[in-house]
């Protein structure tokens, strides 16, 4: 009887530990935002800051920056302004004089 009752706690703790460590691989892969984090995949910079500089008044400047923030972040921001709510890191970078850097 005691060897069934060691062999039934051995049981639910390894099941709980099982448990514990799904729960913590799944916590890591993903981002901020609840998102899963797309890891070795890098996005195509080129093409994203195009599309968020689009309407830029000054698309040199525009492309430069956005091209340093998308290196360092991995994402671009959706649309040709705002959303930086969208990718933490984007809305996170800021100048040496303390003003946003990303475009």
């Amino acid at each position: 009887m005691a060897i069934s009752k060691c062999f039934l706690a051995y049981l639910i703790s390894s099941f709980l530990f099982i448990s514990m460590i799904q729960a913590h691989e799944k916590i890591i892969n993903t981002n901020e935002i609840g998102e899963y984090a797309l890891g070795d995949v890098k996005i195509d910079c080129g093409a994203e800051c195009s599309r968020r500089c689009s309407l830029s008044s000054r698309p040199n400047l525009c492309h430069r920056a956005c091209g340093t923030c998308c290196a360092r972040c991995n994402c671009v921001p959706p649309g040709t302004a705002g959303n930086d709510e969208v990718c933490p890191c984007w809305a996170n970078q800021t100048t040496h004089g303390g003003r946003k850097k990303c475009p």
